[in-house]
């Protein structure tokens, strides 16, 4: 089992529930509140939930990952790349429309579990490099 990517994975599985937990009373059910378009509405939910899923699944992802090395550079490197994409969001968006990161700081988490998976991934000999040799 790979420490790294089971940290990787247990942080991502806690940001799910803090998503879900926190996040929806937070943002999810002021922004439902808000009088506009019932169409608006649905695609407010759709997106929410949405997110709920990616997090879930990449928490799943990474966990498989873990334990797994068959798969493991494959699922690692697609859970890095969208929470590395997430987190140039938060960035931008965070800068762009409220001048600060700090209203918007889960660019960080994003970042550190990208940091330890690639770590795991560095730390794990590579499937590749066993079939070369």
């Amino acid at each position: 089992m790979n420490r790294w990517l089971l940290s990787a994975a247990a942080i991502s599985l806690l940001t799910t529930g803090i998503h879900v937990l926190a996040g929806g009373p937070d943002v999810h059910d002021p922004l439902l509140a808000i009088d506009m378009p019932p169409v608006l509405k649905v695609y407010v939910s759709l997106l929410w939930h949405a997110t709920s899923a990616v997090l879930a699944i990449n928490s799943v992802a990474l966990l498989w990952a873990s334990i797994s090395r068959r798969y493991r550079e494959a699922l690692t490197g697609a859970v890095v790349a969208q929470y590395l994409g997430y987190a140039g969001l938060f960035i931008g968006y965070g800068l762009a429309y409220v001048g600060t990161l700090w209203q918007t700081p889960q660019w960080a988490v994003f970042l550190l579990i990208s940091a330890l998976a690639l770590v795991g991934l560095r730390s794990a000999p590579s499937d590749l490099s066993r079939l070369a040799a």
